[in-house]
């Protein structure tokens, strides 16, 4: 299960990049998200699950405004915005080391205690995904990513490249913000649940949200070619249905930080589709961070059993 997550999850950002050259970043998240909505709606109402009841409708909206609207439509406005995808998975990357470090805390619930050994694979990790982003990008590639953002610092006021650099560079911060808290708030409120019918609540208050902020932003028309569709259904089948559902059953079976270990594989492996399909650039010290990545998350995910804070 989790090898089939990694996999399916890297597809997410070769979607991304097909996709969004004919749509704006929110409206091709909502069409993903209806859709998604009918299909799970209808799957639930066959399999006759049982839905959240009470203040678990509350929980699992709070879960799904996180994941999808908070994670989701972070990676999408900061590639949009120009942000090289391979700095937003660096910064992406940060999120198993806060993982851990809220789910070890003394004032969190859930009370994981982290060992040095998983510390130890979260540092290879972070490790890993910086070659695989540095051997992407080239010796100067990151240098010049970082005097883009640096030069927004002058040039935000006036707009323009600087503006647009530092509003990725704060979408994507939000990205990984959303997504290390959605995380441990569903790992703690709604592990218990239907996976169908907590998707289909999910996407409902995702969308709920990024429809109001589409309508006042977003301009630009959705241009239906086929690689938009192919684009569309692909993220719809593979990453909401398929990733999104196996994610949410492995915070249930698992430890929050082991599973979100495995976001430091995403990047390797999405570095590999794009040389098998775009035939980008993959040098010795992207391998070398792959096989990094790797280890780091061996130790982690190898790790003894977690047990529970009694402080």
């Amino acid at each position: 299960m989790p090898g089939l997550f990694v996999l399916l999850w890297a597809t997410g950002f070769i979607g991304a990049k097909l996709g969004l050259p004919y749509a704006p970043p929110l409206k091709f998240l909502l069409w993903r998200f209806a859709i998604v909505i009918v299909l799970m709606t209808l799957l639930a109402l066959a399999a006759r699950a049982l839905w959240p009841r009470g203040v678990q409708w509350v929980h699992v909206a709070v879960a799904g405004v996180l994941l999808q609207a908070g994670y989701v439509g972070g990676i999408f406005v900061s590639i949009d915005l120009g942000m090289p995808a391979g700095v937003s998975a660096l910064v992406v990357g940060l999120q198993p080391v806060l993982t851990a470090a809220f789910a070890a805390s003394t004032t969190s619930s859930l009370g994981e205690r982290v060992s040095a050994r998983q510390w130890l694979g979260f540092a290879l990790g972070f490790g890993g995904v910086a070659l695989v982003v540095w051997g992407r990008a080239g010796p100067g590639g990151l240098a010049a990513v970082a005097g883009a953002v640096g030069a927004g610092a002058v040039g935000a006021g006036a707009g323009g490249v600087g503006a647009m650099a530092w509003g990725g560079l704060a979408a994507v911060v939000m990205a990984l913000l959303a997504m290390t808290v959605g995380l441990l708030y569903q790992k703690r409120y709604c592990g218990t649940l239907d996976v169908r019918t907590q998707s289909v609540v999910q996407f409902i208050a995702a969308a709920a949200v990024l429809l109001p902020l589409s309508l006042a932003f977003e301009t630009r028309a959705v241009v239906w070619s086929g690689e938009f569709l192919f684009a569309l259904g692909w993220l719809v089948l593979v990453l909401s249905v398929g990733a999104v559902s196996l994610l949410l059953v492995m915070i249930r079976r698992g430890a929050a930080t082991s599973v979100s270990s495995l976001m430091y594989l995403v990047p390797p492996v999405t570095a590999l589709m794009a040389w098998l399909m775009f035939d980008e650039a993959l040098g010795v010290a992207a391998i070398a961070g792959m096989a990094l990545a790797a280890a780091g998350v061996a130790l982690v995910a190898g790790a003894p059993p977690v047990t529970r804070r009694t402080d």
